[in-house]
């Protein structure tokens, strides 16, 4: 969820590791940075042909095809309760940060949304403690204004010339949308498998987005290399990482399979850059080391 991007239900932890060769959890770690990197670069290069509302249902469908087993296997963990927080949670933490992530994708290089993506873990935090209680301690704080900080610059940059302020702000609020939205999985669908807990974020996101997606559908004929990058965004960037994302979850624990958050702003830079020749700006490059840096300060634990 492109979590973009680490989804929601990276707040649950799974059960205890299974035996495997020690290079797997870093080899795949590094896989799904890089692929929930690319994300970005397939929505740069299709969100202008297809318009945002239209590539995230693609996005979302597909996603939630790849993912169909894992909510059957987990369809009983659900109840009448658990309807309206997921219809709630389909919206907030998959649908309308996605379409945000789009809609920056076509007025900024694929790099800003990487970027601002990253701050989804400070808002976590910071979505915790003002409205759940939650102790923040003062070098978590630190942390978080150190990313603000971030994204202040980030909003301030210009790429080519042009601002990429709106676009940033774009993505920083879908990351504080996936903040609020992984407060609310740990609060109102706890006890259900987090595979079934995505799978079921995604159909239900599909459905909601859907009306708006047909409405807004392109007119003129979409590029063949614009359906092969929205096609990848859902199967590859979506349904295959999220299953990836899933298997570290039960197998290492969240907050190890978290840390991919770390790998993604750098993936999402340097495809735009090689598939591209999107610049690395030094704005971009203040920004990003400023917002991993709070990102690392807000993770780390007394």
């Amino acid at each position: 969820m492109s979590q973009a991007e680490a989804p929601a239900t990276a707040v649950a932890s799974g059960p205890a590791a299974p035996a495997v060769a020690r290079w797997l959890t870093p080899l795949e770690l590094t896989v799904l940075g890089a692929i929930w990197g690319a994300s970005f670069l397939f929505m740069r290069v299709s969100a202008r042909e297809f318009g945002a509302l239209p590539l995230v249902e693609i996005r979302l469908a597909l996603g939630a095809l790849i993912l169909l087993p894992l909510l059957w296997k987990g369809h009983a963990h659900f109840t009448r309760r658990h309807i309206g927080p997921l219809i709630f949670i389909s919206a907030i933490n998959s649908a309308i940060p996605f379409a945000l992530f789009a809609w920056a994708a076509q007025r900024a290089p694929a790099g800003i949304g990487a970027i601002t993506n990253a701050t989804a873990v400070m808002f976590t935090a910071l979505v915790a403690f003002a409205f759940f209680g939650e102790h923040i301690s003062k070098r978590r704080a630190i942390g978080l204004l150190a990313g603000f900080v971030g994204v202040a610059v980030l909003a301030s940059g210009k790429t080519a010339g042009s601002s990429v302020w709106s676009a940033a702000l774009a993505g920083t609020f879908a990351a504080f949308l996936y903040g609020v939205g992984g407060n609310l999985v740990r609060r109102r669908l706890a006890g259900i498998p987090p595979g079934a807990v995505a799978a079921g974020t995604l159909v239900c996101a599909s459905l909601l987005l859907a009306p708006f997606a047909i409405l807004t559908w392109p007119s003129a004929p979409v590029p063949t290399h614009s359906w092969v990058s929205a096609v990848l965004l859902g199967v590859l960037c979506t349904g295959v990482a999220y299953f990836i994302y899933f298997r570290l979850i039960y197998r290492v624990g969240a907050s190890r399979a978290v840390t991919v958050t770390y790998l993604v702003p750098l993936f999402g830079v340097v495809w735009a850059w090689i598939v591209l020749g999107e610049p690395l700006t030094l704005s971009m490059a203040i920004a990003g080391a400023l917002i991993l840096g709070g990102v690392a300060l807000s993770q780390q634990r007394k």
